[in-house]
């Protein structure tokens, strides 16, 4: 699972340097044509991660509730994501990450609540809910390339 993990860190990095190259009103803004902007999709990748590795494990969860309710499936971008939001974001990026490969090697994930996601695809095991996760992601870098591309 380091392999995944190393995955997942490299198209963080790419998040974060685009995070970083965006002023906060751009990070925010809704371009023409999309539901959600640069921010909403790099928080949605944290949120998602922490869901399926963590939640369907029976584990806690390093977000709160509120970064759930505003960042999950089916949430559209709402309100302004301050300058301290979009921090925590960018450091939640990585130190999800760290903390889920520590829990791995402390044998941890002992359960894991099968579920089907959307593309049908089922979720069995904490392995194949970091897998995935990569997958999503991935599909994530590419809204956040298109949407850099329209502002």
């Amino acid at each position: 699972m380091k392999d995944q993990l190393e995955i997942t860190r490299t198209n963080r990095r790419l998040l974060a340097k685009i995070m970083d190259s965006f002023s906060l009103e751009d990070l925010n803004k809704v371009p023409e044509g999309f539901n959600n902007n640069l921010i909403w999709n790099i928080a949605h990748v944290v949120v998602t991660q922490q869901l399926l590795v963590y939640k369907l494990s029976g584990l806690p969860m390093m977000i709160g509730d509120d970064m759930v309710v505003k960042y999950r499936k089916g949430t559209k971008a709402e309100g302004f994501a301050s300058k301290e939001d979009v921090e925590q974001v960018k450091e939640l990026l990585f130190t999800t990450i760290d903390q889920a490969e520590k829990d791995i090697d402390s044998s941890v994930f002992e359960e894991y609540q099968e579920y089907p996601t959307s593309t049908g695809f089922v979720l069995r095991s904490v392995k194949d809910a970091i897998s995935f996760n990569n997958f999503h992601e991935g599909i994530h870098l590419g809204y956040v390339l298109a949407l850099k591309k329209s502002l």
